[in-house]
């Protein structure tokens, strides 16, 4: 009679604990990144009456009889599903489409979350705002003038440094890939100012000194009267200048007399073939290349630091002209019977500009769009999986830490190792079903319903114990 009072009793409690986790999913159901719980019921231990036995020649076996005790919660269980997608629009929010987990860390403790609600605080990093923890990644580093993210190395703070100087860089390497017509007139001696244009084809564009100064960089082709397939190039830097900078052009290291010309020559087929000057420089394997040196002036003399005395002259800064590959019409100069084309479509110098804004792609990688026009790699979010999520251990704020049980984190870059992809400008929503909760509560209820029956019934069958004395 007893045995029954208690198995409703525990019945009740552990009924109560379910109605416990459905309610927390239920207050959750609009929490960013939030995984929804899960309870599980097991038989208590049972109280054995009779064994069993074997069966023999005269009888077969006998099952044993046992009596259960109750029940218990087997599992509370953490449901990792993904939850849904929900666009927001903020540049700084990003969500896990697939597994993994954004790093964050707290003074000394790293925790977990699927909770992408990112901003930036005041010193630049890149932090959950609700409550100040740092989302980890790796910074971008410079190598060689160029930003490398070294994603082998230990994850650190992210830091996104809006407002910040991106310092001026000079123009090392110009590309051309300018069409020069064959059918374009060669210019005679006597030749007037218009046969001068209409015999002329001239390309230019911007480069950048060290100091952000920009030049205008002039080239003017005209046809080589003395061969078919020769033109003759003239470089000038900032033409329209008051006072034009000293230059030299140089082929292969030789320098030219005039200090302006060079000679590119073409294959019969229309195809670049070498650049040449009268002095000997000749530049006709791999890339055809013909190097300019001119002078800025100084705007202000600095000190020599070996002699304590003021510098005298300009600085010379020198680029390099890549006229294309030798043998090939793509991204090269060419020489074809339609219209002569200007087309200098790449060279990688910039003056000083600011941070202004950034956008974090679907790999993580945080880019940081200048005011000068460069758009520069400033970091990557790292992701973390685990053998078991579902060991992870809740922290409140809708993270997690590691556990004995979940197996220890997995970091790393997005795609690698099963790890997911990022979308920015959303956010996960939580994976909490209502339909699927609301129906569990009735479940629970009924099931704490009937525990309650079970106590009510065996009270009365005690009541009637007790009456029989009378």
């Amino acid at each position: 009679m007893m045995r029954s009072l208690y198995s409703g009793v525990s019945g009740l409690q552990n009924h109560q604990v379910r109605m416990d986790v459905i309610g927390n999913n239920i207050s959750n159901v609009n929490t960013t990144g939030f995984k929804r719980g899960r309870v599980n019921f097991q038989d208590m231990i049972s109280q054995m009456r009779q064994g069993p036995s074997s069966p023999n020649e005269r009888v077969g076996g006998v099952n044993p009889q046992q009596v259960g005790l109750g029940m218990q919660v087997a599992t509370i269980d953490t449901i990792h599903t993904q939850g849904s997608l929900q666009t927001t629009g903020v540049k700084s929010d990003v969500a896990v489409r697939g597994e993994g987990f954004f790093m964050l860390r707290n003074g000394d403790e790293n925790l977990y979350t699927r909770a992408g609600a990112f901003g930036v605080d005041s010193e630049g990093y890149l932090v959950n705002p609700a409550n100040g923890m740092r989302v980890q990644g790796w910074n971008a580093q410079t190598v060689d003038g160029q930003p490398f993210i070294n994603s082998s190395a230990s994850v650190e703070d992210l830091v996104i440094p809006v407002g910040s100087k991106d310092p001026a860089q000079e123009t090392s390497q110009v590309y051309l890939a300018s069409n020069l017509n064959k059918n374009t007139p060669i210019i005679p001696a006597d030749a007037t100012d218009t046969q001068v244009q209409e015999g002329t084809w001239t390309v230019e564009y911007d480069v950048y000194d060290s100091f952000g100064g920009t030049h205008t960089l002039r080239v003017d082709f005209t046809r080589n009267p003395d061969a078919e397939n020769q033109w003759i190039g003239t470089v000038s830097i900032d033409p329209e200048a008051d006072a034009a900078p000293n230059q030299t052009v140089g082929v292969n290291g030789v320098n030219s007399a005039d200090g302006q010309t060079f000679v590119v020559e073409f294959n019969n087929d229309g195809t670049l073939q070498s650049a040449q000057n009268p002095e000997g420089g000749l530049s006709n394997q791999d890339m055809i290349q013909v190097d300019v040196t001119y002078d800025v002036p100084r705007t202000s003399i600095p000190i020599d630091p070996d002699t304590g005395l003021p510098q005298d002259g300009p600085v010379q800064q020198t680029f390099t002209l890549n006229l294309g590959q030798q043998g090939s019409f793509v991204d090269s100069m060419t020489q074809y019977a339609s219209e002569s084309s200007t087309r200098v479509y790449s060279q990688d110098g910039y003056p000083m500009g600011y941070l202004e804004d950034y956008r974090i792609d679907q790999n993580g990688i945080i880019t940081g769009i200048f005011s000068n026009g460069n758009n520069r790699e400033l970091g990557q979010i790292a992701l973390a999986t685990f053998r078991n999520p579902g060991g992870l251990e809740k922290a409140g704020d809708t993270a997690f830490v590691e556990s004995l049980n979940s197996g220890l984190a997995n970091v790393g870059t997005v795609g690698v190792a099963g790890k997911g992809t990022i979308m920015a400008g959303a956010l996960e929503m939580s994976n909490v079903d209502l339909a699927e909760q609301f129906t569990d509560m009735i479940v629970t209820q009924r099931g704490f319903q009937a525990n309650s029956r079970t106590i009510q019934t065996s009270d009365q069958m005690l009541q009637e114990v007790l009456t029989l004395k009378r």
